[in-house]
Parts: structure tokens; sequence; C-alpha cells
């Protein structure tokens, strides 16, 4: 057995991260809100789970990520956590719950890793969350960080527009990513940047960079799934790859099941007791 497979195999873990980005082994990952479909995802292979504040999008219909809570968050980490066995479960710190002070941060990520089971947390920012990090790793907490477009700032950017494509801010983003590195974060997230940029930040930095929308040369890449699963139908970014179209297949499903009832058809015979 090679390597690279006995990698694959295990549990994954953050140090089994590194091993991945150090053996040149693509890391997958995807969002997961609930225990059914992260079962279904741990069982097809995926690495890492993110139990994202996309929630607030995907579930509860909101137009932003700003209005989840952090009662919510640990509600839906411990159904993914109680679904994957094998994948490493990461989950979003909401708005509001990191920003304040080291301190409440720290007591925050202290709740989901106790309350939810998940094994690391991810919070948005650069330079302005390096001391909460540090206070989290210090006390075991292992953080993911998130750069570029961060969608908790909609409202200061005023779009979701790309970002780093300014050479000013492409340098903030790079000084920010080292900053995360060196405060102890065990992975950054990269946002709808330009692929060299994200190119440039992998090779920069010794922990795993985890894109989306940031080109090809990123250690591993992460979509909403409902997204990638094509059940979310008018948001179509060009960084978002359809493989299926689960939407129509929910849609013709029901469709069809109405009119089974309504016609009498269903439940027939072999379906009754």
């Amino acid at each position: 057995m090679s390597v690279n497979k006995k990698i694959k195999e295990k549990t994954v873990t953050t140090l089994r991260l590194q091993e991945m980005k150090n053996a040149g082994i693509k890391i997958s990952c995807l969002t997961a809100y609930d225990a059914l479909t992260a079962n279904i995802f741990d069982e097809s292979g995926i690495d890492l789970l993110l139990v994202g504040d996309s929630l607030g999008n995907v579930f509860q219909g909101e137009e932003t990520t700003l209005p989840v809570t952090l009662e919510q968050t640990i509600y839906h980490s411990k159904a993914v956590v109680k679904g994957a066995k094998r994948a490493l479960v990461v989950s979003d710190m909401p708005f509001m719950t990191y920003q304040v002070s080291a301190n409440e941060a720290f007591r925050n990520a202290g709740r989901l890793m106790k309350e939810a089971g998940c094994s690391a947390v991810k919070l948005e920012g650069g330079k302005n969350v390096t001391k909460a990090i540090r206070k989290m790793t210090e006390a075991g907490i292992p953080v993911m960080g998130h750069l570029g477009l961060t969608p908790q700032s909609i409202n200061k950017f005023g779009s979701y527009r790309a970002r780093g494509k300014d050479p000013d801010e492409a340098q903030h983003i790079i000084d920010d990513a080292q900053r995360l590195q060196d405060a102890g974060a065990f992975a950054v997230v990269l946002e709808k940047i330009p692929a060299s940029l994200g190119k440039k930040i992998t090779e920069m930095l010794e922990i795993p960079t985890i894109g989306i929308g940031a080109g090809a040369h990123c250690d591993g890449q992460i979509l909403v799934y409902t997204d990638m699963m094509g059940l979310t139908v008018d948001f179509n970014p060009r960084f978002v790859r359809q493989y299926a179209e689960l939407n129509k297949v929910y849609t013709e499903s029901v469709k069809q099941y109405i009119e089974d009832v309504q016609s009498n058809d269903f439940p027939n015979e072999s379906e009754s007791y």
C-alpha cells in the first residue's frame, strides 16, 4: 500500500491535513448541516466537513450569514459530528462571537468544542483575530483561518466581488495569511481571490490552504454542497461546478408523488399492510 493511500484511509485530523499537504495530496472539503448528509459525504471519502454559517442561507433562507447564532451552530454541528466517522468536522464561529475580545472568542470557541463535539473552529479575518487565535491554540483549540472574501464583512465590502485584485489588497491578504500561520492556525480558507494569489500564498505557507474560487493551486478545495449538487438554482458563481441537478430531481419526484396520490395509485396493494 502506498504512503498516499495510507494517509487517505486514516481518520482525518489537523495533523493528517498537514501530512496531505506535505505529500501533495489534495484535500477535499464540503459543507454539511445535518447527520444524514454528513454520513453520506463521510462514507464517500470526504476529508473535511465544514458546518458553515452558510446554514443561514441554506437552511434559514437569510440573505447573509450574519443572523446565525452560536446556539444554532452548536445544534447543527452536533448533528454533523454524529454523521461523520472519518472526516474532520470544523465549525464556523458566527458573526460577533469572536470580534469583541480574545477572551470572549476563547469562551465561545470552547462552547463549540465542548457542546458540539467538533474538532476545530473557523473564523474570518487576519491581523484583527490573531490574538484570539493564539489564545485558542495555546489552550488546545485548533483554528482554521479565512481570508479574501469574508462573507461576515459583506456590509463593509458592499458586494461579493473578488478580493485581492488590487496590488495593495493582495499584499494585505498575503501579510494576513502569514500572521494567521504565525498565530497558530492549522489551515486557512482562501475565498474568491485571483488564482495567482492563491498559488503564491499556498507556496508561501507551511500550513494547508483550502480554496473556494481561489484557483487550482490551493492544497484543497471547498464548496457549499447545495451549490455543487444543483439544489441552489439562483446562485451560479463561476467557481462552482455543478455535479448534479438535484433541484430538478426533487421537483420531478414531488410532482410524481402528488400525481400518484391524487390518482389513488399510491399506495398500491404491495405498499399496504
